[in-house]
């Protein structure tokens, strides 16, 4: 059986959505139509999956002890 290689991740998913967003909103000033389009959607998914992983991590849904 094979074993999968792994790795931690050294930055939090909150920041390594906001560079992708970041990113993708830098390409799309220098596209036009439909591609530009889909990269600024794209960017908004992850600046709301950011939210929602800040949303998820707060202190008000932590299961009680």
């Amino acid at each position: 059986m094979q074993s999968r290689r792994r790795f931690a991740q050294t930055e939090s998913l909150k920041l390594r959505l906001a560079a992708f967003a970041k990113v993708s909103r830098e390409k799309a000033e220098r596209l036009s139509g439909p591609a530009r389009e889909a990269l600024l959607m794209k960017a908004r998914q992850a600046e709301a999956a950011a939210h929602l992983d800040d949303w998820a991590d707060t202190r008000g849904l932590r299961p009680p002890k």
